[in-house]
């Protein structure tokens, strides 16, 4: 016995494969995100406890926001896996550990972080632009913020008085 498919049940059943494909590259990149977001915690948590001298207190409690907010952040990227119905990595993305606790090198190690996982949500957004307008919002929103993470990071790199960027330099 013989099938017939139109036209129409080939397109649809095209659509089908691709939208599974998109979904699927979705997730790995949520999953990534979950990833950098939870090793964000952790660095931050860590540098906490790093902090010595006269200024520890505020940079503790910046710190401490810090891990928070990647916390909160890792929550909302394994929330939309499980909405698209797959399963949140319990992988940890890289721990960089350079034994330097100065601030400025704990700094840089946080800028050179904030990039590398701002890098993920703006793949996660070119994947999503024109698709599905809730995760485009998410990712949209995220980019703002590590953008502003970045712009945080970098004004405390600067030494008081200059104006430059401190990854210009």
């Amino acid at each position: 016995m013989l099938f017939h498919l139109d036209f129409d049940t080939i397109t649809n059943i095209q659509e089908v494969i691709v939208k599974g494909k998109l979904t699927a590259q979705v997730v790995e990149t949520l999953n990534r995100i979950l990833e950098m977001e939870l090793a964000g915690a952790i660095h931050y948590t860590h540098y906490s406890f790093m902090v010595f001298g006269y200024t520890r207190i505020p940079i503790v409690k910046w710190l401490e926001e810090q891990a928070t907010e990647s916390m909160a952040h890792a929550r909302a990227a394994g929330e939309l896996v499980t909405q698209l119905g797959a399963h949140p990595s319990l992988g940890i993305g890289p721990l960089l550990e350079t034994h330097k606790h100065d601030i400025g090198d704990i700094l840089r190690e946080s800028l050179g972080h904030e990039k590398a996982t701002l890098k993920h949500y703006q793949k996660l957004l070119q994947l999503v632009e024109g698709n599905d307008v809730m995760i485009e919002e998410y990712a949209r929103e995220h980019i703002y913020l590590e953008t502003q993470h970045i712009g945080e990071v970098d004004k405390m790199l600067r030494k008081p008085g200059d104006i430059a960027p401190f990854e210009h330099r």
